[in-house]
């Protein structure tokens, strides 16, 4: 019984600590409009940059340079037939939470992370089949979809015009970026 009672207290004070260590992220998508080295600007709130703040930069590529195998994540709009149509297309240097899923909240909104089984160009656009363990999608790539792989970044492409998506914590510290090409 006693040690029953320690082993409850014990797992209440983990979790109290715990609790304590993990803080919820906040996702932001846009375009810095401010830049200092220590800050930037999107959409009117002011993310820091912290020591600790992983940059990545998203370098285009053409569709060709996707191969079997290769892992993406792919953004796509469910339209009303069904059918996935992407509208970004981020190739991985190594897997990342595979599988297929609602993205930011959406319903016609999808995030597909998977392997490329194969790739077809046909008379209405170009086509990638997506394979994750339990399943598999076909998603629509049409010309204007942003297409790139992920390479490291560093602080000089954070620069006001740059496109980004990150996360940070409550107390606004950028967590990662993943920042474009300046449009």
């Amino acid at each position: 019984m006693a040690s029953s009672l320690r082993n409850s207290l014990l797992a209440v004070l983990v979790l109290g600590f715990l609790s304590g260590e993990i803080q919820a992220q906040t996702r932001v998508r846009g375009t810095i409009s401010a830049a200092d080295g220590k800050a930037i600007t999107v959409n009117g709130e002011k993310i820091l940059l912290g020591e600790k703040t992983e940059i990545v930069f998203t370098q285009p590529i053409a569709l060709a340079e996707i191969k079997p195998g290769d892992f993406l994540g792919v953004t796509s709009v469910r339209q009303a037939d069904g059918k996935l149509v992407a509208y970004e297309v981020r190739r991985f240097p190594k897997p990342l939470n595979p599988g297929h899923r609602p993205f930011d909240g959406r319903a016609d909104q999808t995030m597909t992370n998977a392997a490329v089984d194969a790739t077809v160009s046909a008379a209405d656009g170009r086509e990638l089949t997506m394979a994750y363990p339990g399943g598999s999608q076909k998603i629509s790539v049409p010309e204007n979809a942003s297409i790139s792989t992920l390479v490291p970044g560093t602080r000089e492409q954070l620069v006001p015009g740059a496109p980004v998506s990150l996360t940070h914590d409550a107390d606004r510290v950028a967590q990662r970026i993943q920042v474009g090409p300046r449009k």
